[in-house]
């Protein structure tokens, strides 16, 4: 199966996440976080924040929303059955904090083939509710034998 570049650029429709502190909470806990600044909303502001602060990786669920209309976008043509994950990086602005709303827009960022496996990069840009910058992912899926 051949794959076409043709969604390359392709944006997609924001998506608006409320950050709650009973998720951040959650998360924290699931990956074995053991930070206080993640559990407890006093120990937070004495230091400074709103709220419970987000650990790093919880990028990962205020982005889902906005990443998997172009991972299902018949387009784009990725094949499930084949694919496996490739790589995440991320760029970090701002703390996200319990309370913040992150918008994110997910775009196509390159398709291309390499021997019989097709790469489809996507980027993510979250903003908050400030229009800061939170966080920018690069999400790469490999799609083999093509």
């Amino acid at each position: 199966m051949a794959i076409s570049d043709q969604a390359v650029g392709k944006s997609f429709d924001a998506v608006v996440y409320a950050v709650g502190r009973e998720k951040i909470k959650e998360y924290a806990s699931a990956v074995g976080e053991t930070n206080a600044l993640h559990f407890d909303a006093e120990f937070a502001r004495a230091g400074g924040h709103a709220d419970v602060v987000a650990p790093p990786m919880f990028a990962v669920v205020y982005c889902a929303a906005a990443i998997f209309p172009a991972l299902f976008d018949p387009e784009v043509g990725i094949n499930f059955a084949m694919m496996v994950h490739g790589a995440q990086e991320f760029e970090w602005g701002p703390l996200v904090v319990a309370g913040d709303e992150v918008t994110t827009v997910a775009s196509v960022k390159e398709i291309f083939t390499k021997a019989t496996n097709g790469f489809f990069i996507f980027e993510t840009n979250s903003t908050n509710q400030r229009g800061d910058l939170v966080c920018k992912g690069t999400w790469t899926n490999i799609v083999r034998g093509i």
